[in-house]
């Protein structure tokens, strides 16, 4: 295939790499018939081409895959999940929670915690037997918003006012106190370099590589409502204000959606796409 350069969601241009592209597709579980036929469809249909946006490759990509299974579309679509979890930035701070519990943590959510100085509200609280983290969302609904360096340098002053709070506390001194920061698209290289210059954690959609919030997400299994295609937008809203926000959850309160007077086909519907969705990747279509 000849080389061309494709347009990024930030506006940069890089070349396109066709390995990134059938990699997304096999990580969502598209058997390789599918994936050849995605990608022979890109092809003779004039999408690889130099100028192309990434974001016109990928969203052909997924009405075809929908076609063939809405399961692995999901999966799929995972980073566009995540950013239509807005506008506020709630449901996504307990999709955070809810993945650290499948971590083995228990955790707590919007807690107002009293440091040394000041009291502080903590969007996500984790703990074990070992550790206890300090977990700053910082929720964006764009993918070419990133998280620069001023976002660790306040939650790094926030984390140390806490930590010299916990370690007053009996049943937090003995604990590893860790502040974190977590994003749903990237951080800048200095804000990179400045957490790991001052020991704090970062996670974003691929950072640390191969151990990022996307890798994290599918080793938990948490799967977002806002990937179900059978649930309109209006109705991805009213789900999430019931502070529901992944396939599981649904799944373990399926009265919720009768409750919102949801008509028994559209029930029958969100709950079986839940349900293959949330069923093991071995199975995958």
């Amino acid at each position: 295939m000849h080389s061309f350069e494709v347009i990024k969601a930030t506006g940069e241009r890089e070349k396109f790499k066709l390995s990134k592209l059938k990699r997304s597709l096999r990580n969502a579980g598209a058997e390789p018939h599918v994936l050849s036929m995605v990608i022979d469809h890109l092809k003779e249909n004039g999408f690889f081409k130099d100028g192309t946006t990434t974001k016109k490759i990928y969203s052909e990509a997924y009405r075809l895959i929908k076609k063939k299974s809405k399961r692995v579309a999901s999966r799929y679509k995972l980073k566009e999940s995540l950013l239509e979890l807005g506008p506020s930035g709630y449901p996504f701070e307990v999709l955070i929670s809810e993945m650290f519990k499948k971590l083995g943590y228990s955790t707590q959510v919007g807690e107002v915690v009293q440091g040394k100085c000041v009291s502080h509200e903590v969007d996500v609280i984790a703990q074990n037997e070992e550790e206890v983290f300090m977990i700053e969302c910082k929720f964006h609904n764009r993918q070419d918003h990133h998280s620069n360096v001023t976002i660790p340098l306040y939650v790094q002053s926030r984390f140390a006012d806490v930590s010299e709070g916990w370690k007053q506390k009996s049943d937090l001194r003995s604990k590893k106190h860790v502040g974190y920061v977590v994003n749903n698209t990237r951080f800048t290289s200095d804000a990179i370099q400045y957490a790991n210059c001052m020991n704090l954690k970062l996670l974003s959609w691929n950072h640390p590589e191969g151990q990022g919030l996307k890798a994290m997400l599918e080793q938990t299994q948490i799967h977002p409502i806002t990937g179900l295609s059978s649930l309109t937008k209006k109705e991805k809203q009213r789900i999430l204000e019931e502070k529901v926000v992944h396939c599981q959850q649904l799944l373990d309160n399926e009265n919720l959606l009768a409750e919102l007077r949801f008509n028994h086909s559209k029930i029958e519907n969100v709950l079986k796409e839940a349900e293959e969705l949330c069923s093991d990747q071995q199975n995958l279509v």
